[in-house]
């Protein structure tokens, strides 16, 4: 008797996770035993090229990015609007500013983009964190939830993302997703935002 294919997907799903777990977990033992190197702490990185002023426009604070937020020189994490960082393509290490404006409103602009490069791995979903991840390479990345249901991805989908080019990271961004079920792209939309970033 074949089994029911809603089954069969699941036990995929099931696979898929723990692979991406399994993997994630290679990789912190290999940072651990000095075989891998780390990725560069985003904090560390604001401090030493990170600024705040204030101007007439408001505060501006000048980050980095860690992959979900932006970290400041002062420690602090500002929160950077999902939809925002998906449709930009921001990845880990990118330089931002922040203006705080003085009615509250933030206002975000890119100003300092890490080179990147292509990757091409598969999606895969923790359904107890309810986090997707992609597998590629020897690598597991997080992505932003935002960014795989722009593309209403699934897990077993495969994933073009983009990376910072040689230098480790815990993040990628989404370029694209490639339906298993069809094998079709979704479209890119393009974003005022997303032209600037893809410059190195």
């Amino acid at each position: 008797m074949t089994p029911p294919v809603n089954e069969i997907q699941q036990l995929k799903k099931l696979i898929l996770a723990a692979e991406s777990n399994l993997r994630e977990a290679r990789e912190v033992l290999a940072v651990l035993t000095g075989e891998q190197e780390p990725a560069p702490d985003p904090a560390d990185e604001a401090r030493e090229s990170g600024r705040i002023m204030s101007t007439t426009e408001g505060k501006i604070i000048e980050g980095v990015f860690d992959g979900q937020n932006m970290v400041g020189p002062d420690g602090k994490t500002y929160s950077v609007p999902a939809n925002y960082a998906s449709k930009s393509k921001l990845i880990e290490g990118d330089r931002l500013k922040l203006t705080i404006t003085g009615d509250g409103s933030f206002i975000y602009k890119q100003i300092g983009p890490v080179e990147r490069q292509r990757l091409i791995g598969i999606l895969a979903k923790d359904d107890l964190t309810n986090e997707y991840r992609v597998m590629a390479g020897d690598r597991t990345y997080r992505v932003l939830l935002a960014s795989v249901t722009y593309f209403k991805g699934e897990a077993g989908d495969e994933v073009v993302i983009l990376v910072p080019k040689g230098i480790p990271s815990h993040w990628a961004a989404v370029e694209n997703i490639i339906k298993a079920s069809n094998q079709t792209a979704v479209p890119v939309v393009a974003a005022a935002a997303a032209d600037d970033l893809d410059r190195p």
